[in-house]
């Protein structure tokens, strides 16, 4: 894409990165700050996910999983104050962060079938974002928005991020065998996502690196805003 053409595009911020980054909370507080809208990649996965299981599909089989993901209508709302998603009309967003789903959803995303069906809808989410899209998720730099504005690639060390994790879902009321549980299976999902064939988590090559392991939320938001103000001309609302 050339200068001319870049500048009239839409605004779009991809960041990328691995389970427990702070992906979700950092992507809203900067589409909130910038008045852009906000899409959760991970939950459009998460959903057909929930939907498959919820329809006794076998999530490892991946020729059923390929049949079956046109069936669902999955809706993301992309209001940074008040993201929703839903399956057939049926709001979702609780259910979806489940254990259940939690355990499968790498699984499903595997299947390039699912993964060229939701990558058409995230990127009509952004056609249609007046102002331009904060999407977050594990290949919006390097397959969804190659063209993306900003690219950023969100991590931290795994012993971060699996103490944030564990403070999250203590402060949720779950129990410790459960925290346990949850905090391997994100070694799991890591290690899934990021060797599957179709479009693995990985940094983009034109992507900024943003290690949050010692650098506070607050910090990180600032980061991020600060260059797509610098790169797009944008300034906060």
């Amino acid at each position: 894409m050339d200068t001319a053409d870049r500048a009239n595009a839409p605004v779009v911020v991809a960041i990328d990165g691995p389970s427990g980054s702070g992906k979700s909370t950092v992507s809203r507080a900067v589409a909130a700050r910038l008045g852009l809208s906000f899409l959760d990649t991970g939950a459009m996965y998460r959903a057909m996910t929930w939907w498959m299981l919820a329809n006794e599909v076998d999530v490892n089989d991946a020729e059923a999983v390929a049949v079956a993901c046109g069936k669902p209508v999955i809706v993301s709302g992309t209001d940074a104050a008040g993201p929703t998603i839903t399956v057939d009309g049926q709001d979702v967003s609780g259910p979806i962060r489940g254990q259940q789903v939690t355990s499968q959803v790498s699984a499903v995303a595997a299947v390039p079938q699912v993964r060229a069906r939701l990558v058409e809808l995230q990127r009509g989410c952004a056609e249609v974002a007046d102002r331009g899209i904060v999407a977050e998720g594990r290949d919006m730099g390097t397959v969804v928005y190659p063209d993306a504005t900003v690219k950023i690639f969100l991590t931290a060390s795994e012993g971060a991020r699996a103490e944030r994790r564990a403070t999250e879902l203590r402060a949720k009321g779950l129990d410790e065998a459960t925290i346990t549980a949850m905090a391997a299976d994100l070694a799991r999902r890591d290690a899934a996502d990021s060797s599957r064939e179709t479009a693995p988590l990985a940094q983009a090559a034109d992507a900024v690196l943003v290690d949050t392991s010692e650098l506070t939320l607050d910090q990180v938001i600032d980061t991020i805003t600060g260059l797509v103000e610098q790169r797009a001309g944008l300034s906060a609302v």
